[in-house]
């Protein structure tokens, strides 16, 4: 809220905190957390002491470990902490892992199957409608044999 200290002398803060849609009693609550930290939620202290933590270890390692790996480093040293809540104080943060990128594949060595000899290699028909070549299937009915499917 540096705006609003910035511009209460010259405006008041009420004017100002009903053009924000706030109640200047939020004005005056974040005022007096920034000046006495000490009577701030016991969340909020322990986020602030967290925070450090979270940033010693994402810096020790080099900036790359993710939430989990941060996490389990927090447990190692004895730090209870839930890892939603790493979670959340790294999102605010704006901390993140390094994303393993897949590993290019630029050689396809093994060559797909080759299809099947259907015809006996004899691929020249003399006439239209001489050679067919797929699958049809048929399905025992209480009428006889029903056809289900042809496959070309």
């Amino acid at each position: 809220m540096p705006l609003l200290d910035k511009l209460r002398e010259q405006y008041g803060v009420g004017p100002l905190c009903s053009e924000l849609h706030i109640a200047p009693s939020t004005y005056y609550h974040c005022q007096q957390q920034r000046h006495h930290p000490d009577k701030r939620s016991a969340r909020a202290q322990r986020d602030d002491w967290l925070k450090k933590e979270i940033q010693r270890v994402y810096d020790e390692n080099h900036k790359v470990y993710g939430v989990r790996k941060v996490w389990r480093q927090l447990l190692r040293e004895g730090i209870r902490v839930a890892r939603c809540t790493v979670a959340r104080l790294m999102a605010v943060m704006g901390l993140a892992g390094v994303l393993r990128g897949k590993k290019v594949r630029t050689t396809i060595s093994r060559k797909a199957v080759a299809a099947g000899d259907r015809v006996n290699r004899q691929f020249v028909a003399e006439r239209p409608d001489q050679l067919w070549s797929g699958r049809f299937y048929l399905r025992q009915h209480m009428a006889g044999l029903r056809l289900c499917g042809v496959h070309h």
